[in-house]
């Protein structure tokens, strides 16, 4: 049976339609892949098949099914991706000054939020009756999408670029992909399967292109608009990294969604947050001219220079109110190890980045001292740990020996007088 919810595919650039039922990834009417396309819905038909607990428990993002872009015969593959927590910061709020919760997708089953994604990625391709499926990613799509083909009995071939993190690499090798690193950078990877796509037939899961995949990952805006339901409020801003820019357009579109449906009476400003040396989004939106299409920084998940969905990210941040800003590799490190200090919470650099995004902007009176804020943290922090022991310092080696201990922390009886 086909998608009864999903009334259609439309390019976001020249509004041309097409099939929902088929295999397409962008609109021909334009070169390459900047014909972007959207997945519409018939809301009505929504409504009328959802029947989950609005403020109640989040198994799953898959409370959200009637939201989602799958045919009703379609056999899910899943992990039970989604229903993160979404944390109370105390400590984090004080150190940074303003009211912050913590939505930690790092405990997804693969460690990141693109499991949300990778899930309705591998039931599509399943539908469609491929074998083998592939992406381009800078390490985490790849570890994410690897385990989802695992679960679902696919071929998975990754494209990454070669300095991707060994961590990373070592994952979606694990769950039994073919990982082929790529002598260049994330964008020629990125390219390089695009080609494979068109000449070998495989199922792309590339998030930038495929129309799905934004879906899956939009069940993160579904949630924070079912747990501000729960807590009695909607927070004033939510705040994402940006990298190729569906992450936040996902985010927004669900949340929107359930506000212009009439389950949350107000919806959040969104704002996006880039590192400086990989800002094309940003600097998309605040139409600055010397965009550069050069990524480098330590935040290798959203070191992204060619971002494909621009449209949908600035769209994102000017429908909802928000704006977005830059943050150098020194304070995401810093970030990370204030999320961590702060709260326990381990994430990777590019999950940390809204953090240091919401200082930014609290020095600059975008957010105000008074408002509450979300942050979202994207990957796990053991995904990066080289970049966790330039955050910290790393660890401190000494003899053992207990004079050593007390050359750190003085003797037991000076270290009690402290106390």
């Amino acid at each position: 049976m086909g998608m009864q919810q999903v009334t259609t595919l439309e390019c976001t650039l020249c509004e041309a339609e097409y099939d929902p039922d088929q295999v397409i990834y962008t609109c021909p009417e334009h070169e390459g892949v900047k014909g972007i396309l959207e997945v519409k819905y018939d809301y009505d038909a929504i409504d009328d098949a959802f029947d989950g607990d609005l403020g109640g428990p989040i198994e799953s993002q898959w409370k959200y099914e009637a939201f989602l872009p799958v045919a009703e015969d379609a056999d899910v593959v899943t992990l039970n991706e989604g229903g993160t927590d979404l944390f109370d910061a105390p400590n984090l709020s004080d150190a940074l000054g303003v009211t912050t919760l913590v939505k930690d997708d790092g405990r997804n089953p693969t460690g990141c939020f693109k499991d949300r994604a990778s899930s309705i990625a591998v039931t599509k391709a399943r539908h469609a009756g491929r074998d083998i499926i592939t992406c381009a990613s800078t390490g985490n799509a790849a570890a994410s999408l690897s385990g989802y083909a695992a679960r679902g009995g696919m071929d998975c071939r990754i494209f990454v670029p070669g300095d991707a993190p060994t961590g990373k690499l070592a994952q979606p090798l694990v769950y039994g992909a073919d990982v082929l690193a790529v002598n260049g950078s994330y964008d020629e990877a990125y390219d390089l399967s695009v080609q494979v796509t068109e000449e070998y037939g495989w199922y792309n899961r590339n998030a930038a292109i495929n129309p799905f995949q934004v879906e899956g990952k939009r069940t993160v805006g579904h949630e924070l608009a079912d747990q501000s339901i729960d807590r009695g409020h909607v927070p004033d801003w939510v705040v994402f990294s940006m990298g190729d820019g569906c992450t936040i357009a996902g985010a927004w579109k669900g949340f929107r969604e359930f506000y212009d449906m009439g389950y949350v009476d107000d919806h959040p400003k969104m704002l996006g947050v880039q590192a400086e040396g990989a800002s094309a989004i940003h600097d998309a939106f605040h139409e600055h001219d010397d965009v550069d299409d050069i990524a480098d920084t330590v935040a290798d998940s959203i070191a992204v220079g060619r971002p494909r969905n621009t449209v949908k990210a600035c769209r994102a941040l000017e429908q909802s109110g928000g704006t977005s800003v830059l943050v150098s590799d020194d304070e995401i490190l810093a970030a990370e190890k204030l999320l961590g200090s702060t709260e326990g919470i381990y994430s990777e650099p590019a999950g940390a980045t809204p953090v240091a995004g919401v200082q930014t902007a609290l020095d600059r009176g975008i957010v105000d001292e008074d408002e509450t804020v979300v942050v979202v943290s994207t990957g796990f922090g053991l995904k990066d740990t080289e970049s966790a022991e330039k955050a910290t310092g790393g660890v401190d080696r000494i003899d053992p020996d207990i004079e050593e201990v007390e050359h750190l922390y003085g003797t037991a009886e000076e270290a009690a007088a402290d106390d």
